[in-house]
């Protein structure tokens, strides 16, 4: 139950977020939203004000606003001065953005308010403080908790956590020896770490050891100009990893395994709340981010692949055909289902 509402909190958010943009930046240059939907048909609920249905779908993997005249046919068209063809290219433009624009922007205001208001996390940099302690793990059963300094694996002394890691990692299934300090004692134990199958970069199997421990730090107050300054470097380092594993599958060095799907994200959703609120919303502004990136690329039914159809409009002076547009939505739509059922298909052998 945790992970389905995690995950339905997760997807509501970023959802309704980008299909709000859509639908303000319309309203604003005064085009006529027929409907605002979270989710895809069929349709659960809705409600009629004004000229717009908002309803809530069964399907919750998306939405859309539908507007009037949005299709460039005699039948959807009519000239009305509050149809989406009736709006100049840049006021279009403008609206198809505005999405993944929202997106990007309450990112930026969860990364804000998290540092705003519970700090910015400082590590000590020269000991390794434990952090959370997995319950019934490895490091839990060897009597290791929170706020434990780790000093030694296997007699090799370390004073950084991913030093610290490695040494564990290459030890899968083994036994290795431990040493730390609990409240000023310092205390030995063989702990045999976990045997863990984990995939990397490059969709290959590998075999990594864990203990069940992560890093801890102290959380210091920041102000307002500085937690700003803190939310959009890490925004931007949440875009920068996305578009790092872009590159990376475009060029080859990271394999397309390494994809995330609907049931990844519902794992991790699920694993997220568990950790608190904090680490969901956290999770929700990776994601958005996530989906803002990813909504611009340019690919037909998708943001950008909209853009693309304005870009060609405004080279060639008029909008495309029908026909043409229905074509590329249609490989578009079939491109995504192809890729929708490989991440799935991913997340379950995951």
């Amino acid at each position: 139950m945790t992970t389905v509402i995690a995950t339905l909190f997760v997807l509501g958010i970023m959802i309704f977020v980008h299909e709000l943009g859509h639908f303000l930046i319309a309203k604003w240059v005064g085009i006529r939203v027929e409907r605002f939907s979270l989710g895809f048909p069929p349709k659960l609920i809705g409600k009629t004000i004004g000229d717009t249905e908002y309803c809530i779908s069964w399907v919750p993997l998306g939405g859309y606003v539908k507007m009037a005249g949005e299709i460039p046919d005699a039948e959807h068209v009519t000239g009305a001065p509050d149809e989406f063809m009736s709006k100049t290219i840049g006021q279009r433009t403008a609206v198809i953005i505005a999405g993944p624009l929202a997106n990007a922007l309450t990112a930026l205001v969860i990364c804000w308010a998290m540092f705003f208001f519970q700090g910015k996390p400082v590590l000590d940099p020269d000991n390794i403080i434990v952090g959370g302690v997995v319950e019934d793990g490895p490091a839990a059963r060897a009597g290791i908790e929170s706020g434990d300094i780790i000093l030694k694996v296997n007699d090799l002394a370390v004073s950084q956590f991913a030093e610290m890691a490695e040494a564990i990692h290459n030890h899968p299934g083994d036994s290795v020896l431990l040493t730390w300090l609990h409240e000023g004692r310092e205390t030995s134990a063989w702990i045999v770490a976990l045997d863990t199958v984990v995939l990397n970069e490059a969709g290959e199997e590998v075999r990594r050891g864990l203990i069940g421990i992560g890093e801890g730090y102290q959380l210091v107050p920041a102000g307002f100009f500085e937690s700003m300054r803190l939310g959009a470097e890490r925004t931007w380092i949440f875009a920068e990893g996305i578009f790092k594993f872009l590159y990376g599958l475009v060029s080859g060095s990271v394999s397309a395994k390494m994809i995330g799907g609907p049931v990844f994200i519902a794992r991790v959703a699920g694993d997220a709340a568990r950790q608190g609120f904090g680490s969901l919303l956290w999770l929700v502004a990776f994601l958005s981010v996530n989906l803002a990136i990813v909504n611009v690329l340019p690919i037909p039914v998708l943001d950008g692949g909209h853009l693309m159809f304005l870009g060609i409009e405004k080279l060639k002076g008029n909008p495309l055909s029908l026909k043409q547009r229905a074509i590329a939505q249609q490989v578009g739509l079939f491109f995504i289902l192809i890729f929708i059922s490989y991440v799935t298909f991913n997340d379950f052998l995951r």
